[in-house]
Parts: structure tokens; sequence; C-alpha cells
């Protein structure tokens, strides 16, 4: 089976890397474009990139889907499967309709809730105690695709967003493997989404990491859970990489009281252009 890979960031990696070492024929990779990065911002390519240049995979950076220049590729290619995860990109009619096989999907999330693009973190802010990843083959509706396959995982009360991610790529990268093993004998399922139970996971705005103290603790607390890397958990001003809820004990000039009378302690923090330190060392010099 000729299968094309098109994905983008480090979450993609070990979905690429899983079909390598199991051995299948990965025809060529589809990543973005690289990007300005760091101080310099020098062009830095994708993790994605870098992984399949490094295994010998030929990769292909199309700025643009729909002006005929991607199809013209993925024909040359002939790949009998698109696997996706994490690409970045909507793709349209005709690139999902071309493989014989079809385009099958990795979603953060156990479809149909948190369709869209920030399920992992959108999962922890709501408080979800149970997330997990699904195989599905896509449809021109985002994430609305017939599931192939689902992989549950709990969530840990203390578990942060870029935690979660970590735990998550590996399950999607196995996931992905069962699926196309299922594709390839002809016994993947098809199973339609409640459309009905659909809740949505959309981008992430730099505003909704500014923390709303008027919120009840858990919540706060789980928002900073959630926004840890991106948009960032921000009170005042001051970014807050690390909390705890308050459940016992005393509560004192490390906490924020929140909406209904419950607290959070910040435990490390940084303030505008300065470095990450632990609360104790910002509130030497600073008071929250």
């Amino acid at each position: 089976m000729r299968i094309l890979f098109m994905g983008t960031p480090d979450f993609a990696v070990c979905s690429l890397a899983a079909l390598l070492d199991a051995g299948m024929d990965v025809c060529g990779v589809f990543t973005q474009p690289d990007k300005p990065a760091g101080r310099g911002m020098a062009l830095a390519a994708p993790p994605v990139k870098a992984l399949a240049l490094s295994r010998g995979v030929p990769v292909f950076q199309p700025p643009k889907l729909r002006d005929g220049t991607a199809l013209a590729l993925i024909r040359e290619l002939a790949p009998q499967l698109i696997a996706v995860v994490a690409y970045g990109r909507i793709l349209p009619k005709e690139i999902l309709e071309f493989p014989a096989l079809g385009c099958v999907n990795i979603h953060a999330s156990l479809l149909p809730k948190y369709r869209g693009a920030a399920p992992i973190q959108w999962a922890i802010a709501r408080g979800e105690t149970e997330t997990g990843v699904t195989a599905q083959y896509m449809a021109e509706e985002l994430d609305a695709g017939d599931i192939i396959l689902s992989a549950k995982t709990p969530v840990g009360a203390d578990e942060t967003a870029s935690e979660l991610h970590d735990r998550l790529k590996e399950l999607g990268a196995a996931a992905l493997i069962d699926a196309v093993r299922l594709i390839g004998r002809g016994t993947a399922a098809r199973t339609p989404q409640d459309a009905d139970a659909a809740t949505f996971a959309p981008i992430l705005k730099k505003e909704d990491g500014v923390i709303d103290v008027s919120r009840p603790a858990r919540e706060v607390y789980n928002r900073i859970r959630g926004f840890t890397l991106w948009p960032g958990a921000a009170l005042n001003g001051l970014r807050v990489w690390k909390a705890g809820l308050v459940t016992e004990g005393i509560v004192d000039n490390t906490c924020i009281v929140c909406g209904d009378g419950g607290a959070v302690r910040l435990i490390e923090v940084q303030p505008p252009g300065g470095k990450r330190m632990g609360i104790d060392a910002y509130l030497r010099g600073h008071k929250l």
C-alpha cells in the first residue's frame, strides 16, 4: 500500500516514524512551508520535514492546496491512502477523493467531542477526566468523518496540556498503525459520528489565556493547566507556568482567591521581560 503522509508539528512526528518503523511504503510527505523562528527569524523546518529527510522520504511543501499544484504532485506520487496527522490545512474535495482507499486522519480527542484545532487544550480547560484519539475517514466537514477506531486514556487531575500532548502523540501513532492495517485488510469500520453529540475546540486566542478570578477555582486551575504553552495563562501581565488547586491548608500570599471562595496557589511564574521563577523568588520583589 502506497501511503502519502501529511503532517507538520511534533505531534505528527511519532505517527510518521511509526509508519516507517513498521515498514510501510511512505511514498512522500506533505508538510507546511518552513517558517521564520527564533530571535534571528531564520527559516526553520517543520519537525515532520526533519524526520522525513533523515529517513530518505521525499518532502513536498506546497504553499496552497487549491491551485492544482498539490493535486498534480499527488497524481505523480499515486498514493493508495493519504494519512493526515496535524497537517494544519483543510484538504479540498479533489484531494480527499483521489486515493482509492481514502484519507485517514488521527484526531486528538474522542470524536465527536472536541472537533477543531485545539482538542487537547480545551479538554483540559473544560475539566475532562477522559480523552483519547480517534482514527477517522476524512470528510469535507472538519473532523466529521466516519470513525475507524478510538483509543481512550484518563486525564490526570494535575496533568497539563503539554504532558497530555506527549502521551496522545504516542497513542495516536499506535492508532494510525492499527487503522492502516485494518484498511489494508478491508476490515476497517465506518461508524458515522453522532452530530448531535459534537462539541468544538476552536483555535485559541491570546485572550483565552487571561485568568478571570471571578470564575470558580477549579475552572481557573483547569484553564491554567490547559493553556500552559499557548496562549499562556496570564494574571495581570504575569505568566503562570505552574499552579496548584488549594484543597486544604492555609491560603497565603502565593494564592489567588477565586469567585467561589476557593483558591489556586501559584508555583512558577514569569514576569514580563523576565525569566521563569518560583513564586517565592518572585514575591521577594513583587506583590500579586
